[in-house]
């Protein structure tokens, strides 16, 4: 009889961690996992601070660059640097018209209104875009025709006409496309409808009869106001506001994130830059050039403690329209 044997196999040993390796594997990726996020972490605040950077310069960039474009206009005649200008405008207010041959005035401190305390701002006085040539001029009817009938103007601007001779300064009481007319009428109106030198100057109707020639120049005047103030939103802005005749513009806001604007402006033969205040009111024809001294801010809080990034930016700008 035969006899079967089965033979008796050894246990399979089962694999797998054990409990003190998965520990070790969990500390081990949680340390990986919290390096990779305080690497995201670094270059995520890296990345905030240079946005922040670029945007401060951009803001300055922005800044100087259309505050230059006003500065460099400053009191310029369209027909030549150093024309005689007669101003039969009424009044002799400090209304912006009156002070035209100045070109520009700085205000210090927060004197202006409107300003924030303890920062500065300018006026500027220039010629605006809109331009047109005389074809004609009739001073006893008071009436220029001009071209292109497109010009822009309208009745109370302040306009300048020029030749090769003389400028003069004059608001249009009347008129529309190719007519500007302009009658010693109107608010603060002209003090003369003649447009030419009369010494003493009187406010006649009839005044110093002066004809300008065909192909001169007729340009709207207009101020400008660059200030810096709250933009309702937590922080302050710089701000240009447009005055056309006696119309005051809306504020624009130019660029958020302007704390601090200091001005101080250059007088020939001086080598030093000096404040507004120093310098007298029959002296702002003579100022040649202007430093403009910005204190901007970023948004994010990615500064020194926590605190949003500040920097100070200087710029210099030459006034190369000035009248003799």
């Amino acid at each position: 009889m035969s006899r079967s044997f089965h033979s008796v196999g050894r246990p399979s040993r089962q694999s797998g961690l054990s409990l003190i390796e998965l520990m070790i594997s969990i500390v081990l990726g949680l340390l990986i996992a919290g390096a990779a996020v305080s690497m995201f972490l670094s270059f995520s605040r890296t990345y905030t601070a240079s946005e922040s950077l670029s945007r401060i310069q951009e803001n300055a960039r922005i800044s100087f660059e259309l505050m230059s474009r006003d500065m460099r206009e400053a009191g310029s005649i369209p027909c030549s640097r150093y024309l005689p200008v007669v101003n039969v405008l009424n009044g002799a207010d400090g209304s912006w018209w009156n002070t035209w041959g100045s070109g520009l005035v700085g205000y210090d401190n927060g004197t202006f209104p409107g300003s924030l305390a303890g920062t500065d701002a300018v006026q500027v006085i220039s010629g605006a875009s809109s331009t047109a040539f005389v074809s004609n001029h009739a001073p006893v009817s008071a009436t220029f025709t001009v071209a292109p009938a497109s010009h822009g103007f309208v009745a109370n601007d302040v306009l300048m006409v020029c030749d090769y001779r003389q400028a003069s300064i004059f608001q249009m009481t009347g008129g529309s496309g190719n007519s500007v007319v302009h009658n010693n009428s109107g608010t603060p109106g002209n003090c003369s409808k003649g447009l030419g030198f009369k010494k003493p100057r009187d406010c006649s109707a009839t005044g110093a009869a002066y004809t300008y020639p065909d192909n001169s120049v007729m340009v709207r005047l207009q101020a400008t106001r660059w200030y810096v103030a709250a933009n309702g939103r937590g922080s302050n802005s710089l701000f240009r506001v447009a005055l056309r005749g006696s119309t005051v513009g809306a504020a624009e806001e130019v660029v958020e994130g302007v704390s601090d604007m200091q001005l101080t402006f250059l007088l020939p033969g001086s080598s030093n830059y000096v404040v507004a205040s120093s310098i007298p009111s029959a002296r702002w024809r003579d100022v040649i050039a202007m430093r403009m001294d910005l204190g901007l801010s970023g948004i994010d809080r990615v500064g020194t403690d926590n605190s949003v990034i500040t920097r100070r930016v200087v710029h210099t700008v030459t006034l190369r329209s000035r009248n003799a």
